[in-house]
């Protein structure tokens, strides 16, 4: 078969994958889970149905259940699913082993947990292909051309390569290259984009609708990011506690969300629109999963529920090309128009005093690259290449960029949890670069981070309220134990938590939990700057919301300064009053909100807003039905189009001239200098985009 043929879908067919009733138990017992309970869909060939809701709402066990792998101890006890026809749940575990990978492809959330780091790349998928027949070199070619089909460059001598030499995106297009090796009918993508910056995720999306086209397959989309639902899909599925509460077209959809819950969703969005007033977060979280319902299960965090709601599961309600399972809409033929959302007030004043408090003078930090037995070091990587920045009390400075360009690295310099090889730290004026290690703790009372993941950032075998204490032990003069004590109550109610949970482990919270304990730490010493990894990365959009607000809420109280690390540009839209873009080691282009997302004066800041997938409807009278719920930016054309290269061997001259669409010769031969586009804002670039 030609590969870059499309295949032409009779999309008035039966579904190829039918789910009916779909119930899940884990465990036995009164205390048995039930993670999915009663869920129905379909997905036609050539389609994306887009499964969302918040974490816990049982959307990865709905895929595993499809696929019969479920955990240990998990099992299926009503329902149906037909492939094709065929019953899923009656065949013998031989046969599905088939049926796995041949025509049900799956791709993981994590490809660095899924991807064995043992086995070279090209090991992992001639093994998937030895599963369905195909051995030697006839495998090994076929691995081959299954590498260059996801985009990877050199694809014979990459699959020698183990995971670890792969960057994030190019380690999920091997998982993508695995899942396809048995050439499925249908395909589950199980949060294909968490966690990867919005440049991969624009070629990992753009890569599964490629291979759809080509493929003609059906795809189960999991998520719970809505533009990237808004890109994908055809049909939407909005998931909670167990159970479908809202399916139908994307476009009716996103024109007019029915269920409480899904309209909760979209008011939780961060954007432009929101700035200067708190997200419409629903409050409260996912229940438990052993909890046994006797009416709706969003009843007690909807602010429209009625004593019906509490008495009285609602049932499937028809509403145009919708269907809701919500009390409101019995009756109802025809959708009402959505509530007016409360977009928030006019972005607040500027504030705070016209000094930083905290000011990088031309940073640099450099890496050794050793080889060989003796380990001989044979170079440097500049991971961070004379970076200045300037953090002001009262407003919040983000630093975006791709993963790998040396954002993380800039954060830990900051506070000398990794040490600087040239250039100034300031707090209020005074150098503290070179401060000995005994003389830091006073420095790091005022200045503390919030690191990317609370898990791994929290210490396992520590009580929640060990955890914040030790930093009030080792930073602060908080007097006795009682005191202490006091203090740690008072700072998990401050972030919405309860003193009681002082006495739980890490791994007892959810993941939004445990990053409001790292907010909680980090604010113990009260410090005036906090300096914030990433904290919203893999968040759904509810707890993200709630975590935006509470930042939101203790900066205007305190007066703090935030460096605000991400790739979300919808969050950058929505907290940050100053924006930095960094790119191999160096920022490109600095200036005010409204001045860098508007003007986009360097072509790199074009391509990251290029690629970011944008919640709007009006793309379906503009591009078609089929087209996706997604706005084009203007500069799409921009989008970088080949991988973030090695910080080891920069290109010479700019560094983004191989990905640029207009470069020109002197690009490739001299690194730009700064340009003073005015009202504070600066870039480096040969030819600038300039604003009005």
């Amino acid at each position: 078969m030609d590969p870059t043929a499309t295949i032409t879908i009779d999309h008035a067919a039966a579904p190829l994958l039918e789910v009916y009733g779909l119930g899940v138990e884990i465990g036995d017992g009164e205390r048995a889970l039930r993670p999915v309970d009663g869920v129905d869909l379909q997905i036609h060939a050539g389609k994306t149905f887009a499964l969302l809701g918040e974490s816990g709402c049982g959307k990865s066990m709905t895929a595993l259940a499809l696929a019969r792998l479920l955990p240990d101890g998990g099992r299926v006890v009503a329902g149906e699913v037909r492939l094709a026809g065929e019953s899923l749940l009656s065949l013998p575990e031989s046969a599905m082993r088939r049926v796995r990978g041949g025509r049900i492809g799956m791709i993981f959330q994590e490809p660095a947990t899924s991807l064995n780091p043992v086995m070279s790349v090209g090991a992992q998928i001639v093994e998937a292909l030895a599963a369905h027949a195909l051995r030697g070199a006839a495998a090994r070619d076929e691995a081959c051309r299954l590498l260059e089909a996801v985009g990877i460059p050199d694809p014979a001598r990459r699959l020698q390569e183990f995971p670890f030499q792969f960057s994030g995106g190019m380690k999920q297009r091997v998982m993508i290259a695995m899942a396809l090796a048995g050439r499925p009918r249908v395909l589950i993508a199980d949060e294909p984009t968490t966690a990867l910056d919005v440049t991969i995720q624009a070629q990992v999306l753009d890569l599964l609708g490629d291979i759809q086209r080509r493929e003609g397959m059906g795809l189960l989309l999991i998520t719970h990011d809505l533009g990237v639902v808004a890109r994908m899909a055809h049909s939407v599925g909005v998931m909670y506690a167990g159970q479908v509460v809202e399916t139908g077209p994307r476009a009716a959809f996103f024109t007019t969300p029915l269920h409480p819950y899904s309209r909760k969703l979209f008011a939780a969005l961060p954007g432009m629109e929101k700035r200067g007033a708190a997200l419409d977060a629903p409050s409260g979280s996912v229940p438990a999963l052993d909890r046994s319902f006797s009416g709706c299960r969003f009843a007690e965090r909807c602010a429209a529920a009625f004593d019906r709601c509490d008495e009285e599961a609602p049932g499937w309600h028809r509403v145009g090309a919708q269907s809701v399972r919500c009390h409101l809409y019995e009756g109802v033929s025809v959708p009402r128009a959505l509530d007016a959302e409360h977009h928030g007030e006019a972005p607040a004043a500027q504030r705070g005093s016209v000094q930083p408090v905290l000011e990088v003078r031309d940073l640099e930090v450099h890496f050794p690259v050793r080889r060989g037995l003796l380990k001989r070091t044979v170079g440097h990587v500049r991971a961070v290449d004379g970076v200045s920045l300037r953090l002001m009390p009262g407003r919040t400075l983000a630093l975006v960029g791709e993963s790998g360009c040396g954002k993380t690295t800039v954060g830990k310099a900051i506070l000398r949890l990794i040490e600087p090889s040239a250039g100034s730290l300031l707090l209020d004026g005074e150098a503290y670069s070179a401060l000995p290690q005994h003389a830091l703790p006073a420095f790091r009372r005022a200045v503390q981070m919030v690191f990317q993941d609370p898990f791994a950032s929290l210490n396992p075998r520590m009580r929640v309220g060990e955890i914040i204490e030790e930093g009030l032990q080792a930073l602060a003069s908080e007097g006795d134990a009682t005191t202490r004590e006091a203090r740690v109550v008072e700072l998990l109610e401050r972030v919405g938590l309860t003193g009681e949970m002082r006495w739980r482990y890490p791994h007892e919270f959810s993941g939004g939990q445990r990053q409001r304990i790292a907010v909680a730490r980090a604010l113990a010493v009260s410090p005036r700057v906090i300096v914030c990894d990433e904290p919203t990365s893999a968040l759904d959009v509810s707890v993200q919301a709630q975590l935006l607000n509470l930042m939101r809420t203790l900066q205007h109280e305190q007066g703090l300064a935030y460096l605000f690390i991400t790739h979300n540009l919808a969050v950058v839209e929505y907290l940050a009053d100053d924006v930095a873009v960094m790119y191999l080691g160096r920022i490109v282009e600095a200036g005010p909100l409204a001045r860098v997302l508007g003007v986009r004066a360097h072509p790199y800041t074009r391509a990251l807003l290029a690629a970011v997938p944008r919640v709007q409807v009006e793309v379906e009278v503009e591009l078609g039905a089929d087209a996706g719920g997604v706005t084009r930016d203007a500069g799409a054309g921009a989008r970088a189009a080949i991988e973030l290269p090695s910080p080891m061997n920069p290109p010479a001259g700019c560094h983004f001239h191989p990905r640029c669409p207009q470069a020109t010769d002197v690009c490739r031969a001299s690194y730009p200098a700064l340009t003073d586009l005015g009202q504070g804002h600066s870039v480096r670039c040969h030819w600038p985009q300039r604003g009005e």
